[in-house]
């Protein structure tokens, strides 16, 4: 197969991967605590030609390759929902959840309380406090979580301020190695041992939305399609080209 129609073909493998990457970001536009991804792409330089009329740089056959993609890890923006329950970390910090299988890390700070009067996320998985789980007696109120995770309550009608723990955050080493698992979490994969995050601080009635910009996005999956459409003509040209080249030789007398 010649040069042109390997370069284009790589360079589309590349945009489908791409299209993927964009689409699932615009799915989550509105999923609390969500980071974007972003492609990544290199060039495969290949010394394919090799007559003496190619000389120095034109010898070199450039392709396309999809080298995966990164996380964009940039805080996204902040709403106030006024729920005392509803935690944003302002940091890189992670809330540490219990899943079935082990501990979890998210950013989406939606909380509620299950029928446990366990603190959970909105899937239903128990946050994680310095010492287990966060635990909430029937009787609790006006609820408080301070900048640096200590949760606290007014027990019962004696207005007794109680301690229900503090809130669990962590950072990574290796925040890129973090491995997305669905449903808003992360594994640690190959990122490292989770450390203790002191830097980070818990705004308590806000969560922090996604931080894909859905214009960006948008106006990136039009560029996704045009280039798509515009390597399949010149695709479709230079095989049309190629046929009529082979049918005018086979009218060539011998």
């Amino acid at each position: 197969m010649e040069n042109m129609l390997l370069v284009g073909l790589s360079r589309q493998m590349t945009l489908e991967r791409q299209m993927d990457v964009v689409a699932n970001n615009v799915a989550n536009v509105n999923t609390n605590g969500y980071k974007a991804d972003r492609s990544l792409f290199s060039e495969y330089l290949n010394s394919g030609a090799h007559e003496d009329n190619f000389a120095g740089r034109d010898r070199a056959v450039s392709y396309v390759l999809d080298n995966g993609t990164f996380k964009d890890f940039t805080q996204g923006p902040t709403e106030q929902t006024k729920n005392p329950l509803d935690v944003a970390i302002d940091g890189g910090g992670f809330l540490v959840v219990q899943t079935r299988g082990g501990e979890r890390y998210t950013r989406d700070g939606g909380l509620q309380i299950n029928n446990q009067g366990q603190l959970v996320t909105a899937a239903g998985d128990p946050v994680l406090g310095t010492s287990g789980p966060i635990v909430f007696q029937p009787t609790d109120h006006d609820i408080n979580i301070a900048a640096d995770g200590n949760v606290t309550v007014v027990e019962g009608v004696g207005h007794t301020d109680s301690v229900r723990g503090k809130l669990r955050l962590v950072g990574f080493a290796q925040a890129q190695r973090l491995l997305k698992e669905g449903s808003n979490l992360y594994s640690a994969g190959e990122g490292g041992a989770p450390q203790p995050d002191t830097a980070s601080k818990v705004r308590q009635g806000f969560v922090e939305k996604s931080n894909v910009n859905s214009v960006a996005e948008m106006s990136r999956m039009i560029e996704v399609t045009r280039t798509y459409t515009q390597i399949a003509t010149m695709l479709q040209t230079q095989s049309d080209l190629h046929k009529s080249a082979i049918e005018k030789l086979a009218d060539v007398p011998a």
